[in-house]
């Protein structure tokens, strides 16, 4: 995989980037959340991402987008990218009887993504809150955490405290706090 070993800290040129991508950045502007990038070629995976994680220097979140059985209520959950997901722990912390991972069409539909590009930061266009946000207890112990811009192509490093104090102020978006065992 093609990683680009430049670290950039401004927005990109638009020329050859998603409208979707560069909203998030006009918004990470408009909110004054600086920024770390790393262009790349696309990483689906977490195992994608480790090498991006290098170049980064910041930790990459695994980020689940997940919804009941009924498919009435969604998930955002973000956790430690190395953390193993077992989803009868995830269910039974909620108390969900059961969790799936959400089909592609509830991810445009809500944030705006595609699998493969699952990120914290496609809360931005879950502007009616259909999706609660579910962080691992593990993550608060870092200062950085690395997401994709809702694309897979490129990956970035910001502030926990950013997303936590602007940008979810901004969606109107709260979070639960779990700690997800991997038995």
């Amino acid at each position: 995989m093609y990683i680009d070993q430049t670290r950039y800290i401004t927005t990109p040129d638009a020329a050859g980037r998603l409208e979707k991508e560069m909203a998030v950045y006009r918004l990470l502007e408009q909110l004054q959340m600086p920024f770390i990038r790393v262009d790349h070629d696309a990483a689906n995976t977490i195992e994608d991402c480790a090498a991006v994680e290098q170049v980064l220097g910041t930790p990459i979140c695994k980020n689940l987008f997940l919804r009941n059985r009924q498919a009435t209520s969604f998930y955002l959950l973000l956790l430690p990218g190395k953390k193993r997901f077992v989803t009868r722990n995830f269910s039974r912390q909620l108390g969900i009887s059961r969790t799936s991972f959400a089909e592609a069409e509830y991810m445009k539909k809500y944030l705006n993504i595609t699998p493969g590009s699952v990120s914290i930061l496609g809360l931005m266009n879950d502007t009616e809150r259909k999706v609660q946000l579910i962080i691992d207890k593990e993550l608060f112990k870092e200062k950085q955490l690395g997401f994709h811009p809702c694309i897979n192509t490129s990956s970035l490093s910001l502030s926990l405290s950013d997303l936590l104090e602007k940008f979810l102020p901004y969606t109107g978006h709260t979070f639960t706090e779990i700690e997800l065992s991997e038995e």
